[in-house]
Formats: structure tokens, sequence, C-alpha cells
């Protein structure tokens, strides 16, 4: 494989809240007004199908967007509500969407931690999951079928256990949730995400046929396989930063993070946090670093060289 290129963001995507937008044949963005830090411009909810159709991440909790979703759907019959991962920016309309269209809620599986926390810790991003079961849990190769398409379910650890992809089957476009966004990285929080899973599975996205990647912020990424190499290669350079930041002296995850993201402040700072340490578990499994004392959450935490 070629080398990856340099890693550009988009920032400059502009979305209308509210509006439908044809990304492509029978897929439809529509975009959630929770624009924020975090969220980009907001969550991409996105309708696929033409008399038959599946939602997939019908998004979070707003009126508004109920309401425009609603719309969009404009009677047609919704064969399936698909979740790329329970994270309540993504799935917090779920069960009143349901409730309205009579459909089946699918999704990978009830939120757990990709690392069980130990003595003093807990997952600090369980409150933002949808704590549910899946009407349906979908596993990797599962289609869901439609009038015309299908979706084919890849699963995708590493943003959080629950996350999957939908390749819109016989085309060149891959939903991607989370996983890759065109406007950020997408953030690995510990325990709730883990970043060698997520490296493996940027690695299998790369062998799909699907190379146009819609996610669930931002817009189209055009050079998907492309994309999610370079953000390999980012993660990998991070990892090289946070050794050479402890070489330097820096021992705990605070000062690190600053190190490594000076410039961030607020809920964009805590979960730079919360990606350092997901690299340095990810660390130590590989041997190149070692927890030399625990914390609660990180707070009195200290790492070293092994």
């Amino acid at each position: 494989m070629a080398d990856p290129g340099e890693l550009s963001f988009d920032t400059t995507f502009a979305a209308e809240p509210g509006t439908p937008v044809e990304v492509g044949p029978g897929i439809v963005r529509l975009t959630a007004p929770n624009a924020g830090p975090l969220t980009f411009t907001g969550t991409n909810t996105y309708l696929i199908g033409e008399t038959r159709i599946a939602i997939v991440d019908p998004g979070p909790k707003s009126e508004a967007h109920l309401e425009a979703l609603t719309e969009a759907i404009g009677g047609r019959k919704v064969e399936a509500i698909v979740l790329t991962h329970t994270h309540l920016d993504h799935a917090g309309l779920g069960r009143i969407v349901q409730n309205r269209v009579d459909a089946p809620l699918l999704f990978e599986g009830a939120y757990r931690p990709m690392r069980a926390p130990g003595r003093f810790e807990f997952d600090p991003l369980r409150r933002t999951h949808l704590t549910m079961d899946p009407d349906f849990v979908v596993q990797d190769g599962d289609t869901v079928r439609l009038d015309g398409t299908a979706l084919k379910v890849v699963t995708t650890p590493g943003h959080c256990a629950n996350h999957i992809c939908l390749a819109v089957a016989g085309s060149e476009f891959l939903i991607t949730g989370d996983h890759v966004m065109g406007w950020s990285t997408s953030v690995i929080a510990d325990p709730d995400g883990a970043l060698g899973e997520y490296l493996s599975s940027l690695e299998r996205l790369q062998t799909l046929s699907q190379t146009r990647y819609l996610p669930g912020h931002g817009g189209a990424i055009a050079d998907g396989k492309g994309y999610a190499a370079a953000l390999k290669a980012h993660r990998e350079r991070r990892s090289a930063e946070i050794v050479a930041a402890m070489a330097g002296g820096a021992r705990n995850v605070g000062t690190i993070a600053t190190r490594l993201y000076p410039d961030l402040k607020g809920r964009a700072r805590w979960a730079a946090r919360l990606t350092v340490r997901a690299h340095l578990f990810h660390l130590a499994a590989q041997g190149a670093v070692r927890r030399e004392r625990p914390g609660w959450m990180g707070i009195g935490e200290r790492w070293g060289p092994s």
C-alpha cells in the first residue's frame, strides 16, 4: 500500500439543519440542530431507499429534528431504524421515531465499555449512551434489504464497543457514523473506546469496495480509503508524540494532553484527555509504556516508559 497522504480536515462544510439533501441515489442526509465542539454542524441522519426506506441514526432528542425527519419520510414505509452506535447524539430519538413509524430498532448490541474499568474507575461516557437492547442484533455481514438497495453491516469497534458502519450495496457509499469524520479525528475515550480496535477497524474499511464515506458529522469524504489510511498514520504519530512527551518528563494524562493539545479548552480538552488515556493503554499493551501508579479516572495516575 502506498504511503498515506497528509490528513486534511474539511471544516468548510455547511449544513442547514432540517433540510433534506440528496447525497447519492436513494440516499438523503438530514442534519440535526445540535452543533457543538464535539458534533461540528450537527449529527447527520440518513434516509436510505425510495418507497421503502431505512433510517440510519435518527439523531438526538430534538423536537425540531423529529418533525423534520417525519416530513422527510413523507409517509413512506420505514423498514428499519439502524444505529451506527448508541451515543445519544445519534440514537436519542430511536424509540420516539420507532413509535411514529412502527419499525424495528437495529444495532450491534447494548452499551458496554471496551475495557472493564478497574478499581476507582468508571466510564464517564456511559451516560452518553442510549441504555437499552436492540429489537434485533445486527452482526458483521448482516444485510438490511430494502427496495432496490441493501445495507451491509461492517462491525467497527473502537470509537465505542457497539459501533458499526454500513455499506450501501452496489454503490461507492459507506456510512461511517463516528468511526470516520471529515471535520476532525474521532474521539477514542477510554474506557468507552479503545485505540487498538479502532486502528484495526480503520484497516478493515480499506479492504471494502466502498470509497466514498458519509460520516455522522460533516460532509462526504471522496477518497475514503486514503482518508482512513491517513487517520491511522495520524494516530500512530500521536502515539509517538506521547512517548516523546514522556521521555521529556511528562508522566500523567493532563501534562501529556497539554503538550499535545495546548489550544484546546472545555469539552474538547476533556475529550483529548480521554483520548490520550486510550493511547496510553494501547501503548501499554504493546509494551512501550507502563502504568506506574493507578489513579481515579487518570487523576493521580502516573505513567512511565517500559
